[in-house]
């Protein structure tokens, strides 16, 4: 909800006082106010675009008295400000942030936390690509006449085609270069300097000289140099824009499947309310064709889903009463009555939204080092033209068109852009990689960790497993306990009768009479006449023959079994004075586990599982995939401490579980991923949330996050390696302003290329969404894995 606090009563007043154009109103919508007494704002900095520019808006105001951090998004341009309870007393307000912005060049408007769509309407590629286009014309123009030149023109045509040169050079800088004199300017006037100063001053410097040498008859003019640094200058800022583009498209693609209301069910009436006002225990109605608003439970109605958002999976899924439905999934077939679990802020679709903007927002180490070596970057530029244009004013006895030339070189072939995008560009291809396979990175640093792991440790149920039971072996039965065993399992709420009703098939089933649920022990009903009892094997053996082949010491070997086996554990059935019969259950194994792990392990990577379940499936469980390490019956605290020994021997450690459990070592892990199906807590405390089914998003988001490693050291080497061949032939006069500008932004486009391989990695340890046809219990897996003749057994 929107934070109605005294920092925002205050801006209120103070515009009221000054006159300001920036509504209180906006103000007021851009903030929200947190458990902890923090007010968080965001603004729109369409101006942002470079390192200088975060470094400067984030030194201007982390220090201001109340103000508990502020962090600027450079792919989203945007500025989000978290102020302190004591933010208001201090003076501290979204109208002084909004003021302080405005003096440092930087103009910000408010955004609603919910109103994703405003970042359509911030898109900027339409102008840069006309800017583009016009550059372009003018370069093709430009450089048909200077060939003309350079071919040996007599002097009328050579001065003649200067000034038509400068006719058409002139206006097109002029136009196409406001994308970086507007942010030099800007800059300027609030007395610092950023990257695109140095770039203005050699376009503007380059555009004098020439055009002094073309009025007073001289032999030389580098309106080509000019025209063709502006195009390509533009072709690099371009493609960063499509990167950019292509991470705010993910976020958009998510806030569209955001229903705007929801139809609330009050007294049997339907009443359409905004989403906002969804709050958790309301009766919705959701109408076929329309996406759930928020986090919900059915309640009534039936239906088919398409939950390909959360699963990535396309075939349909029955809805059933009590069966929990994530915000954005989509109601196909029929109207469903269902009770709100949570508001839309706090739903599973926001969250996956907050993820994708946080994905872009964090900062890790080669992003500091880039941002840092990009604040170096102006005086040191300004630093080496100054030395060029006096060491050659000197050498050349004061030629001071020659010491100008060299200077202009000099700026324009040490320009950052490669530099700057060596890491943002990977990030943002890294990130949409991931999207596009269902994995939610929350933070941009959280790439460079994953990259570094050499352990990774596991937890069992929900995450190497399903954590659902399934119906594994059964007595034989036959056709009429079949039926009876169905209509009473159909009769009781708990998964393991679930379980049984789904494995034991259709049929018909008969009608039952005083049926009767007993929690902690199974269900009994009259079946033609005749007591009968699923549940817990003591207690159906209390009605059970007590001999017989399927008497008490069948019931006490098929539980020994089961216990032998590692079964999730079983479920007994009988007739009164008949012999009783047993259904052992299991987990299902969760798809892709098989293969991811044994992707981890190729790829040198240690794996362990950490369980808090007994030490018969954890052992069974352990020896099917091949796992070396496996701890039984660990609580939050053995986990924690295991991730601790770990890391105390230099180890860089992965944690991948699911549950309220596993939150605190979720956290404690270098690293983290969970399922989506993992708690609140859970995909709160991970740092990657996998959406699909398969595990194989583990070792997937291993190979990105090395990938992009790699990437990121090589375009630092081939920026480094740029400028360190560049710049000393450029003072020594052996570059002219032409070369320049092609060498410069041949430099990016290698970077940003080279940065586009990761769009291009492939799918390792199998696939990544629903296509195994089916899954495999733990015991069925087993069988097919282990040895002929040979038991499992967990390895030493």
């Amino acid at each position: 909800m929107s934070c109605c606090s005294p920092a925002l009563a205050l801006a209120e007043n103070e515009e009221r006082a000054t006159g300001a154009d920036l509504r209180g109103e906006e103000l007021k919508h851009a903030g929200r106010l947190g458990v902890d007494g923090t007010a968080t704002y965001v603004f729109s900095v369409p101006a942002v675009h470079c390192g200088a520019c975060i470094a400067a808006i984030e030194d201007a105001l982390n220090p201001l008295a109340g103000v508990a951090s502020a962090r600027v998004n450079l792919t989203l341009r945007r500025l989000t400000v978290v102020l302190s309870p004591e933010g208001a007393p201090s003076g501290t307000t979204p109208f002084r942030l909004v003021e302080t912005l405005q003096r440092l060049g930087y103009p910000a408007t408010p955004v609603d936390l919910g109103d994703l769509e405003q970042l359509a309407r911030e898109k900027e590629s339409g102008k840069l690509l006309l800017a583009l286009g016009i550059a372009g014309f003018a370069a093709a123009n430009v450089m048909l006449l200077s060939v003309s030149v350079w071919s040996g023109a007599d002097e009328a045509t050579r001065d003649l085609f200067h000034l038509i040169s400068a006719l058409i050079a002139v206006p097109a800088v002029a136009i196409s270069g406001q994308v970086f004199f507007r942010s030099a300017f800007a800059a300027l006037g609030a007395g610092r300097l950023n990257m695109d100063v140095p770039i203005s001053l050699a376009l503007l410097l380059s555009l004098g000289l020439s055009l002094y040498e073309s009025l007073s008859g001289g032999s030389e003019a580098y309106f080509d140099a000019a025209v063709t640094l502006t195009f390509f200058l533009l072709v690099g800022r371009y493609l960063d824009q499509l990167m950019r583009e292509r991470a705010r498209s993910a976020v958009l693609g998510i806030a569209r499947l955001a229903a705007k209301g929801a139809t609330r069910i009050v007294d049997g009436d339907l009443v359409v309310v905004p989403i906002d006002e969804v709050t958790p225990g309301m009766h919705l109605r959701v109408p076929a064709g329309e996406r759930m608003p928020v986090d919900a439970r059915v309640i009534a109605g039936a239906s088919y889903l398409d939950r390909s958002l959360v699963t990535g999976e396309s075939e349909p899924v029955s809805a059933t009463a009590g069966m929990r439905v994530e915000a954005g999934v989509l109601n196909l077939t029929g109207a469903l009555d269902v009770e709100a679990i949570s508001g839309a802020k706090d739903s599973f679709l926001a969250e996956m939204t907050a993820m994708m903007e946080a994905a872009e927002q964090g900062r890790g180490a080669y992003v500091r080092i880039a941002d840092r070596m990009a604040r170096l970057y102006a005086p040191a530029v300004h630093c080496l033209a100054a030395a060029a244009f006096l060491g050659w004013l000197v050498a050349t006895g004061g030629d001071w068109y020659q010491a100008v030339t060299v200077a202009i070189a000099v700026l324009i072939v040490t320009c950052p852009c490669a530099l700057g995008l060596a890491v943002p560009v990977v990030h943002v291809v890294g990130a949409s990689r991931l999207f596009q396979a269902g994995i939610l990175m929350k933070d941009g640093s959280a790439l460079e960790r994953l990259a570094e792991i050499d352990a990774v440790l596991f937890d069992k149920t929900g995450t190497l497993t399903t954590g659902t039971p399934r119906l594994s072996r059964t007595d034989v039965l036959s056709g009429t306990e079949n039926a009876a065993a169905r209509a009473l399992a159909a009769r009781s709420h708990h998964p393991a009768s679930r379980a049984i009703r789904s494995g034991l098939g259709a049929g018909v089933e008969p009608e039952l009479e005083a049926v009767r649920e007993i929690a902690g022990s199974g269900v009994e009903a009259l079946v033609d006449g005749r007591r009968a009892r699923l549940g817990r094997p003591g207690w159906v053996a209390e009605i059970a023959a007590a001999d017989g082949p399927r008497g008490d010491e069948g019931l006490g070997h098929g539980i020994e079994e089961n216990r032998r086996r590692g079964e999730k554990g079983s479920v007994a059935f009988a007739f009164e004075g008949a012999p009783i019969s047993t259904f052992s259950l299991d987990e299902a194994v969760r798809e892709g586990a098989v293969p991811a792990l044994a992707t981890l392990r190729d790829a040198g990577l240690s794996v362990e599982l950490l369980s808090g379940d007994g030490e018969a499936p954890v052992r069974r469980l352990a020896g099917m995939l091949g796992i070396e390490r496996a701890a039984c019956r660990q609580s939050p605290a053995d986990k924690i401490a295991r991730i601790h020994a770990l890391q105390g021997e230099g180890h860089q450690v992965l944690m991948v579980g699911d549950g309220l459990n596993d939150a605190p070592s979720l956290a404690a892990g270098n690293v983290s991923m969970a399922p989506a199906s993992a708690c609140d807590a859970g995909r709160l405390a991970a740092d990657f949330v996998f959406t699909r089914e398969s595990l194989c998003a583990v070792p997937f988001a291993v190979d990105v996050a090395r990938r992009a490693k790699t990437l990121v050291k090589t375009n630092f080497a081939l920026a480094i390696l740029y400028n360190a061949v560049a710049v000393p032939l450029a003072m020594a006069g052996l570059v002219t302003p032409l070369v320049a500008a092609i060498a410069m932004s041949a430099s990016s486009i290698v970077v940003v290329a080279n940065s586009l391989r990761l769009a291009r990695a492939k799918r390792r340890g199998g696939p990544l969404a629903g296509d195994v046809p089916g899954r495999k219990t733990v015991a069925a897996t087993a069988a097919e894995t282990a040895p002929e003749g040979k038991p499992l057994e967990l390895p030493a």
